[in-house]
């Protein structure tokens, strides 16, 4: 799963060493119809269930004793409505070229809708925010048009993809920073597929995403220190094996390859042809 919170935890001059372990669980229903030949529309809706840990030192205290705190969140996430159309036939030795847009619907809880904590020094000014729960969604809507391409070569298929994801501003009140502005994401991917058999396959890639700084309209301290950009990149190995002739089983595990991505990732998949 990729993404990234708004709200930053932070702690203005106060050097705190911690450590976060976050495991997210993600079950999705997807459905796919053929308008045409070349035309497809897809919902995809998605249950999370989050947990996450964090041990750290007790804040302003001169102590050796880790504290351990925990919260969760589990819910309905983000809806995604999307459509793809193929543009080239992959004739005359050009790749298939396919143009899709994705459509994300803030249906989740996100950063703003749990409760919040205001952390505070020992004189009670504030050096931060704190969440409740963890947010199921990312509170925004979000538009992501992009470009899929896929070559076939004996024994392989090459495959790549770009898009750019446009998130929305939103007034999320004074306290919170006014009109935020979530930075817009730039993602792109290639690998290859190889086929075993006519029912076995396997896959290499390499996904990359690029999320810019987040702005707010009313000038914090709170805010302030966020990088300008996140680098996310992950390589990822797939297994797939069809069942029967209209289902099939896919394994996905991808490990994270940049400080800001996830240690791990695994998807299985079962997808069914009505």
């Amino acid at each position: 799963m990729e993404g990234y919170t708004v709200i930053p935890a932070l702690l203005i001059g106060l050097i705190n060493i911690s450590e976060i372990q976050r495991d997210i669980f993600v079950g999705a229903m997807s459905l796919k119809y053929g308008l045409t030949s070349k035309l497809e529309v897809a919902v995809r809706v998605p249950y999370l269930s989050i947990n996450e840990d964090l041990r750290e030192r007790e804040v302003f205290q001169g102590t050796p004793v880790d504290t351990l705190r925990e919260s969760s969140g589990e819910g309905l996430g983000d809806v995604e409505l999307s459509t793809r159309y193929q543009l080239t036939d992959g004739l005359g030795g050009w790749p298939y070229v396919i143009g899709g847009m994705r459509v994300k619907a803030p249906t989740g809880e996100g950063p703003y809708d749990v409760d919040q904590r205001v952390i505070r020094d020992s004189q009670g000014n504030p050096i931060g925010i704190e969440l409740e729960n963890r947010p199921t969604g990312s509170g925004f809507w979000a538009f992501e048009p992009g470009l899929s391409f896929i070559y076939p070569t004996d024994p392989a298929v090459l495959f790549g993809n770009m898009s750019y994801v446009w998130t929305l501003k939103e007034d999320q009140g004074f306290e919170n920073g006014g009109t935020v502005d979530p930075g817009d994401i730039v993602r792109f991917g290639f690998g290859m597929g190889f086929a075993f058999n006519d029912r076995t396959s396997f896959s290499l890639g390499y996904d990359h995403s690029i999320i810019r700084k987040t702005t707010f309209e009313v000038n914090n301290d709170l805010f302030a220190s966020n990088f300008d950009r996140i680098q996310i990149g992950s390589l990822s190995f797939g297994l797939s094996q069809r069942l029967t002739r209209s289902t099939s089983l896919s394994l996905t595990v991808s490990v994270g390859v940049t400080e800001n991505a996830p240690n791990s990732e695994i998807t299985l998949k079962l997808p069914i042809s009505l």
